[in-house]
C-alpha cells in the first residue's frame, strides 16, 4: 500500500501538463481582423472540448481517490494507465482542430476518449474492489450503469468517425455535458460517511 497522495499529486501534474500543452498549440491568428478568428476556429472549438473533458476526469478523479486512506498496487497501475491515455489528449486535439470533420482525426479523438473512459472505469473498479463488497461506495455505485454507458457511447462515437463525423461530434459533446456535473454518487457516500473516516 502507498498513501494515497502521492497519487493524487503525480496524477494532478500530468493532468495540467496535459492541459498547458493544449493551450500552448493555440496559435495566434495570422492577421488583426475578427475575420482571421476563423483561422483559429477549429483548433479552438477541439481545445474546448478536450478541456472540458479534463476538467471532469480531474474532478471526478478527486471524489474518487479522496474515498481513500492508501492506494494498492492495482489501484496505481491501473491509475498510470489512465494517464497514460490522457496524456494522448493534447497530440489528438492538435490533429482534430487541425482537420476538423476529417475521418481519420476524428476516429483517433473518439478512440483516445474511448480508452480515457475505459480505463478510468478499471480504475474505479480497482477502488470499488479495495473497498470491499459490502462498503457503502460499492452499494451507491451498484451495476453503474452511467459508466458502462459511457464507454459504449465513446465506442459509438469512434465508429461514427468513420462516415459521420459529425455525429461523433454529438455523442461526444452530449457525454461531456452529461459529466460536468461531479458524480452523486460519491458525493452521497461522503455525507454518510461523513464522521466515519476514508475507506480502509
Amino acid at each position: 500500500m502507498m498513501p494515497k497522495s502521492r497519487m493524487e499529486v503525480f496524477s494532478d501534474g500530468v493532468l495540467a501538463i496535459v492541459i498547458t500543452i493544449m493551450v500552448l498549440e493555440l496559435h495566434e491568428p495570422t492577421g488583426a481582423s475578427f475575420a482571421a478568428l476563423k483561422q483559429v476556429a477549429p483548433t479552438f472549438v477541439a481545445y474546448l472540448l478536450s478541456y472540458a473533458y479534463v476538467g471532469i476526469y480531474w474532478n471526478n478523479h478527486h471524489h474518487l481517490v479522496a474515498a481513500l486512506k492508501q492506494a494498492s498496487g492495482e489501484i496505481l497501475w491501473a491509475n498510470l494507465f489512465w494517464l497514460f491515455w490522457m496524456s494522448l489528449m493534447p497530440w489528438a486535439t492538435q490533429w482534430l482542430g487541425s482537420h476538423l470533420f476529417a475521418t481519420a482525426p476524428t476516429v483517433v479523438y473518439g478512440g483516445v476518449l474511448l480508452m480515457c473512459s475505459l480505463s478510468y472505469y478499471l480504475l474505479q473498479t480497482a477502488v470499488l474492489r479495495q473497498a470491499g463488497r459490502d462498503s457503502a461506495l460499492v452499494a451507491l455505485f451498484g451495476r453503474d450503469l452511467k459508466g458502462k454507458l459511457s464507454v459504449a457511447t465513446y465506442l459509438l462515437a469512434t465508429l461514427s468517425g468513420f462516415g459521420w463525423p459529425a455525429v461523433s461530434y454529438l455523442l461526444l459533446t452530449i457525454m461531456a455535458v452529461v459529466w460536468l456535473i461531479p458524480d452523486t454518487r460519491i458525493e452521497r457516500f461522503y455525507q454518510q460517511r461523513a464522521t466515519q473516516g476514508s475507506v480502509k
